[in-house]
């Protein structure tokens, strides 16, 4: 049977990093990179068997998991995020693709929970994403925020669910928000693109209408529309934040 390595990197996951771990038990390694987590999660996944160690920098999500990936040794890599986890019915799935080698990566659908509830449409059902691959046949982009897997082979689809528990709570929304808006912008503005306060509108809009009338958004009720909204602020949030990060040297220059 090919070898399994499990990767996922962390920054204080202690409230989620034991049922991810436990969820991946039957790996044969699990690979924990670590950057810097003050509340337990380093201790909790040793306890747990992972293989941790510790980077000193931050070099975004893609350069991240690409540091992890070097440090898997298995035949056959899974990558998950520490608010993931494997049900077993795509356990089962994963060892029986590796076990065939039909493919040399798989998609997998994840399933994500938005304030306690596990979203059927919106756009985040399926969520086809790349996550098993033998290793040595693709990587991670090199983005800073929405890294993806690259895969050079051929590519096969599993249909059991990858539980993603990215925002169980309002709390958790509010802080993805300014986090990855911030990190958008950043990385727009690293590739040199321009932003402006009307365009900030004009995504921030077009952002609801695709997430609740395109992608059916309101047959989730009414977190459906809360989910609608906040994918609008987010948006708007990144674009504005990219266009006060270029007015800032006219501002600074303003005052003196």
């Amino acid at each position: 049977m090919p070898r399994l390595s499990v990767i996922v990197i962390t920054k204080n996951e202690i409230l989620n990093i034991g049922d991810c771990l436990r969820s991946v038990a039957f790996a044969d390694e699990v690979v924990v990179l670590d950057s810097g987590s003050t509340d337990g999660t380093v201790d909790l996944a040793r306890s747990l068997g992972a293989t941790v160690t510790q980077s000193a920098d931050w070099p975004g999500y893609g350069p991240q998991k690409n540091r992890a990936l070097a440090a898997a040794s298995g035949d056959w890599v899974f990558s998950i995020d520490a608010d993931e986890q494997v049900t077993p019915e795509l356990a089962a799935q994963l060892r029986e693709a590796m076990a065939r080698g039909s493919f040399d990566a798989y998609m997998v659908n994840r399933f994500s929970n938005f304030c306690g509830r596990y979203m059927e449409h919106s756009g985040w059902y399926p969520d086809r994403v790349l996550r098993l691959f033998r290793r040595g046949t693709a990587r991670f982009s090199d983005d800073i925020v929405h890294e993806r897997v690259i895969a050079d082979g051929k590519v096969g689809r599993l249909s059991g669910k990858l539980l993603h528990n990215s925002m169980p709570h309002f709390e958790s929304v509010l802080g993805k928000l300014d986090r990855y808006s911030t990190a958008g912008a950043q990385a727009l503005h690293a590739r040199g693109k321009k932003g402006s306060f009307s365009q900030a509108l004009l995504h921030g809009w077009w952002a609801f209408m695709r997430t609740y009338v395109l992608k059916l958004g309101f047959l989730d009720g009414q977190l459906g529309l809360a989910l609608a909204i906040s994918n609008a602020e987010g948006t708007y949030y990144r674009y504005l934040k990219l266009w006060l990060m270029q007015r800032k040297p006219a501002a600074s220059g303003s005052q003196r």
